[in-house]
């Protein structure tokens, strides 16, 4: 089972909270701030899982897992989907590009926890 995580969140609290959640469960798990630059660090890093804010600085979540999606070595890498904004047309948009799964802040910890395990699982 793949033990690696990059959270690209722009928000510090909420990608603490991830990464200390995830820490806790013997996660090694590793931080983005924006958009600009998530490509090319998810190419060096090669993460297990992905967990991306749909609205980031510099370049969308939406455009970064549409790349991930082009790219045959990062095709099938699950991405967990993060946005402040629930409304179904979101929700709609991040399937339709390849999302693994989608989630709304705020989260419940035990499923953020159960999604990753699912994702890294199958």
């Amino acid at each position: 089972m793949g033990r690696r995580v990059l959270v690209i969140e722009d928000e510090p609290s909420i990608a603490e909270a991830i990464g200390f959640i995830l820490a806790r469960d013997g996660w090694e798990v590793q931080s983005h701030d924006r958009g600009a630059g998530a490509l090319e660090l998810i190419r060096a890093q090669r993460p297990d899982l992905v967990i991306l804010d749909l609205m980031l600085p510099g370049r969308t979540g939406l455009d970064i897992l549409r790349a991930l999606r082009a790219e045959v070595e990062t095709a099938a890498l699950p991405v967990l989907m993060l946005t402040a904004r629930n409304q179904s047309r979101d929700r709609e948009l991040a399937e339709s590009c390849g999302a693994s799964r989608f989630m709304v802040k705020p989260f419940c910890n035990t499923e953020v926890l159960a999604s990753v395990r699912e994702l890294v699982a199958s």
